[in-house]
């Protein structure tokens, strides 16, 4: 709860702050209703999210089932460009906020004024170097800095509570009447400034990215593991209680114990807890606050960064859009480590400037979690799908909300978005020779086929044939043509190979392997994301099976190459004895040991 928390509890820093600057006297009401739309709003949704990817997928799992192929990826790269935005910032927003705490804080040595950028960039190298040492070091400084912050803020509040007396509550009451008289106003207000506050919802999505982190019992089910779920569901459940709690009782003591007139200061904006502490226990113990602040800041990108080292390798790697080392950890650290400072030193580690985009990235995200849960109830017509569609609704308002004041937020996540796409396509095309086969899966005939070829005499001879109806004068006449292309003798046979692409998006899966004996034919069935990859690497598997070099036959295509390249790239198709060739070629360098390519006609 530490390590995702270190985000959502951050907040605490400056939400009461921000509330009493963008709501004024409706900070109050305004925090409640933020808090009543995380406990039913939000927390349903991910509880829900827990219980449909168990293994730290996210709300991207959803998706990525309701919307397959290439609809399906478009949507889920633009989702991820958002995640991106959202965990990037979350990583050098709360950096750049630690170290203008630091600096504005009066025990800071003088000799530090001035250097903000590179004190951020230093508290970024130091957050990705604890998470190079390993998750569970990351853990331990999570427990210790969340901890000890929560313990802090429930002692200033704590001790702020004496201090509120009647006369606090009548003046207040007084100043909310005058100037909201009627109660149609006043829920209009609350309304209106609900959006301003949506930064105190971040922090769900890195809740069940994580997942696999979370133990479960003992008698899980690996597919279903219901105790993880469960204790996720506590997780997300016991944060949002905590968070709920002290940002009422937050939001209540700074609006009725700091003056109005302070309430847009430096003194009190994005550190209202800190000015209690200050006032109501001293000097000392307001030092020890901003501390706390200024490492729970810093550290607020643990769990951002805990996100993308979770999401990236189970989506981009397995898409092909990305190379196979991102789904190690330590280069993965190291790279996110270099964009955020690239993102640091573009926007000046200037908090302001980095904001919006935060926001925006946040509330795409929690709204695609919330579409993803609507759309999988509507598809199972579960009772539940017109109040998650409504939860949709809401969350569509605070988004266009959000966006229409801080247009700047789209902006910068665009970019994100862009380069998501341009390098996942990049990584694509340069991985789609690959042989993209993580194994095969034959059934019993396939089998006998594959004993018969190892132990016959004859080479193991296979033609290419495009699936289509089966039919015997199909089989029959490509078989002539092909013995008389490739100069086959009439005693040797010949096997057909067929590959069935069902889902050209996907980069690589399993191939199952259905074996057809007919007196007149003998087939290979296979199910692939791609013809020539999957034929390359059948090739390959024959010769491991059997200890014989493969030949395989191919007639020439008609298509143009253009056409072929975009067919294979899109569709797994196009140029398929060329493709094939390659793939083998990149595959298997030894020429002795690579099956052999026939092409004719």
């Amino acid at each position: 709860m530490c390590l995702t928390g270190v985000d959502y509890f951050s907040t605490l820093g400056y939400q009461p702050g921000i509330a009493l600057l963008a709501a004024g006297l409706l900070s109050p009401l305004a925090t409640l209703a933020l808090v009543l739309f995380t406990l039913f709003g939000a927390l349903p949704i991910y509880r829900r999210v827990a219980e449909e990817s168990p293994h730290g997928e996210g709300s991207v799992a959803i998706l990525t089932r309701l919307f397959p192929g290439w609809r399906g990826k478009l949507l889920v790269l633009v989702v991820l460009g958002f995640m991106a935005t959202d965990f990037t910032i979350t990583i050098t927003l709360s950096t750049a906020d630690a170290a203008v705490h630091l600096l504005g804080n009066p025990l800071a040595p003088a000799w530090l004024q001035g250097h903000q950028m590179g004190l951020t960039l230093l508290l970024i190298a130091l957050l990705g170097f604890v998470f190079y040492l390993g998750f569970r070091e990351a853990i331990g400084v999570a427990v210790v800095l969340t901890l000890g912050y929560l313990v802090l803020n429930a002692w200033v509040l704590l001790a702020a509570l004496p201090h509120l007396e009647g006369v606090h509550l009548a003046r207040y009451l007084q100043d909310l009447f005058r100037q909201y008289p009627d109660p149609l106003p006043l829920l209009l207000g609350v309304a209106l400034a609900f959006p301003k506050l949506a930064l105190g919802l971040s922090g769900f999505e890195t809740g069940v990215a994580v997942m696999p982190l979370v133990r479960g019992a003992p008698g899980d089910d690996p597919q279903r593991p219901w105790g993880r779920i469960r204790n996720t569901q506590r997780l997300l459940t016991a944060a949002a209680l905590v968070m709920g709690t002290l940002l009422l009782l937050s939001s209540l003591i700074t609006t009725l114990l700091i003056p109005p007139d302070l309430w847009g200061s430096e003194e009190v904006s994005g550190r209202a807890i800190s000015y209690l502490a200050h006032r109501y226990l001293g000097e000392a113990v307001g030092s020890l606050y901003d501390i706390a602040s200024i490492l729970i800041l810093w550290f607020a990108g643990a769990s951002a960064m805990a996100g993308l080292l979770t999401i990236v390798p189970r989506y981009l790697p397995r898409f092909g859009m990305a190379p196979e080392w991102a789904r190690q950890k330590r280069p993965l650290v190291i790279f996110f480590t270099v964009v955020a400072f690239a993102v640091t030193l573009a926007f000046r580690a200037r908090v302001e400037a980095q904001a919006a985009a935060y926001a925006t990235g946040v509330l795409v995200v929690m709204t695609s979690a919330a579409f993803a849960v609507y759309a999988l109830d509507r598809r199972a017509r579960a009772p539940g799908a017109l109040y998650h569609g409504g939860l949709v609704l809401v969350f569509l308002y605070v988004l266009v909300a959000n966006v229409l004041e801080r247009p700047d937020g789209v902006k910068i996540a665009s970019f994100f978005i862009a380069a998501t796409l341009v390098v996942s396509f990049t990584s694509r095309a340069f991985r789609s020779f690959e042989l993209r086969v993580e194994r095969f899966l034959p059934d019993e005939e396939a089998e006998r086929l594959i004993a018969r070829l190892r132990e016959g005499e004859e080479k193991v001879r296979l033609v290419a044939h495009r699936p289509e109806r089966p039919s015997p004068y199909a089989y029959l006449e490509k078989e002539r043509r092909i013995r008389e292309i490739g100069h086959i003798p009439s005693t040797d046979p010949v096997y057909f190979v067929e590959v069935y692409v069902q889902d050209p998006s996907e980069f690589s899966a399993e191939a199952r392997v259905w074996g057809v004996d007919h007196p007149q034919y003998r087939v290979f069935r296979i199910i692939g994301t791609s013809a020539p990859n999957t034929l390359a690497a059948f090739l390959l598997y024959l010769r491991d099976r059997t200890g014989k070099r493969p030949h395989i036959y191919f007639e020439w295509p008609e298509e143009s190459p253009l056409q072929a390249a975009l067919d294979f790239l899109l569709f797994g198709e196009g140029d398929v004895p060329t493709l094939t060739h390659e793939v083998l070629r990149r595959a298997e360098p030894d020429l002795k040991r690579r099956p052999l390519v026939h092409v004719g006609g």
